[in-house]
């Protein structure tokens, strides 16, 4: 007698990014209960299990949801609001002033809502967010029914959000009570940057983290301009100083990390520390390139983050898949420093790992939950197809992704978001247009 399980989805490969980087042709993973049961030859599993739904995939690649390791959710609404900047005039010229006017609670949940659409819609099944009124963005998330770690961000001085670091880190502790036990969100403690954040409150944000085991989420060597200010203020490197205040340990995830000694690289792997490399906004700019191929190296976890959509100006994992593989190799002068393979494991499994959640997700194993993108393959220009991992990496993009589930539950259908409309998130984008106004009116 066959097993009854609830959703059976066969596909022409299953990539389950594992150790041995294996690509199984023609099989299928079982559902039950939002968990994958077994994944086994498609033969085999008509024959094993009766499904009450099945899902054909023909010419796809089915794989691990991805997984976006640093955003700014919210940050879609001002996407292209100001471009060509470095960080600093980008921050003090265009950011800040518009934040100051315009940042409200429905203004993170509206922004939060349309990067949750966009993210799924590519593929991205989880999100490491950091921004302003964190309850706002967990409602958006509970709605799109997407899978979030929401940070409590922190900083130094005052905004309309928040007056003091005790004020943001009260606020940020609220919205983690009145959502534990969520099943799809969690919470980090999020200072945003050496730069904006005190000794003072590290030594607090240390405390709650050891007290609350919860992860921290901050900005770290980001530019130049930052190690030079630091040494200025503190006489040392931001990533000594955090050192020195217990910020870096096993659940340290510093963001950027572009300007890094290979000492520096040798204590985040010491005290088994992450990065979230976001290559296209390190890019944009102009940052620098950071040393992901030395980190890899030396065991040090790495996954992807987009960034906001202000900074990017896409939330588009493959596309940051495919600049990290590329600026590895350029910088390195070595076309293996960061393999097809590699930069899929980095936007998947080793995301789900620096979020202290490898044994959940980011893999496709037996009693994982069912987090899962399919990738249609079957376009002229993903064709020929010889290998679907590096096709994943260096041909395909966001566009070919067909479907999307979370804990076995649909997200993306046939390219569509099935919780918002399309009308109605247009609609939302158009308000926000209005208010902050745009000088091509």
């Amino acid at each position: 007698m066959s097993e009854p399980i609830d959703l059976l989805i066969s596909a022409r490969w299953v990539i389950p990014v594992d150790a041995g980087n294996t690509v199984l042709p023609r099989h299928s993973v079982a559902v039950r209960d939002g968990r994958i049961v077994d994944i086994v030859p498609t033969d085999i599993a008509r024959e094993r299990f009766h499904a009450h739904t099945e899902k054909q995939l023909p010419d796809h690649a089915l794989l691990p949801g991805l997984i976006n390791l640093h955003t700014h959710a919210a940050m879609t609404l001002m996407r292209g609001i100001a471009d060509d900047l470095p960080l600093m005039a980008w921050l003090q010229t265009a950011i800040w002033p518009t934040e100051a006017k315009h940042i409200s609670s429905a203004f993170v949940r509206d922004g939060t809502l349309l990067a949750a659409a966009e993210m799924l819609r590519g593929g991205i099944t989880t999100c490491n967010e950091m921004y302003f009124h964190p309850a706002a963005a967990a409602e958006a998330f509970d709605l799109m029914g997407m899978r979030s770690v929401i940070g409590i961000t922190t900083i130094d001085f005052p905004t309309p959000y928040a007056a003091s670091a005790d004020e943001y880190l009260s606020k940020g502790l609220a919205a983690r009570d009145a959502w534990r036990g969520h099943p799809l969100l969690r919470f980090t403690l999020a200072p945003h940057a050496p730069y904006t954040v005190s000794d003072t409150t590290f030594q607090r944000i240390v405390s709650l983290a050891n007290e609350l085991d919860l992860p921290i989420h901050i900005h770290i060597h980001e530019t130049a301009q930052e190690i030079e200010d630091s040494l200025k203020q503190y006489g040392e490197r931001p990533l000594e100083r955090l050192a020195r205040l217990g910020v870096v340990d096993s659940q340290l995830i510093g963001v950027h990390a572009v300007h890094l000694t290979p000492a520096e690289i040798q204590t985040l792997a010491r005290h088994g520390a992450a990065i979230a490399h976001c290559p296209t906004s390190n890019m944009k700019l102009a940052s620098g390139i950071a040393p992901v191929a030395a980190a890899l190296n030396h065991g040090v976890t790495v996954g992807l983050g987009t960034d906001g959509a202000a900074s990017n100006n896409r939330l588009d994992i493959f596309q940051e898949m495919r600049m990290a593989a590329l600026l590895a190799k350029v910088s390195t002068l070595d076309a293996a420093a960061v393999p097809a393979a590699t930069a899929l494991r980095m936007a998947t499994l080793d995301g789900a790992r620096a979020l202290g959640m490898e044994n959940e997700i980011g893999s496709l194993e037996s009693g994982k939950w069912a987090d899962l993108c399919a990738v249609d393959l079957s376009p002229f220009e993903t064709q020929p197809c010889f290998d679907p991992v590096s096709h994943l990496v260096y041909c395909a993009g966001r566009e070919h992704v067909s479907d999307v589930w979370i804990a076995g539950q649909a997200r993306v259908l046939g390219k569509q978001v099935l919780q918002k409309a399309d009308s109605e998130l247009l609609g939302l984008a158009r308000v926000w247009q209005n208010k902050l106004g745009s000088r091509f009116d």
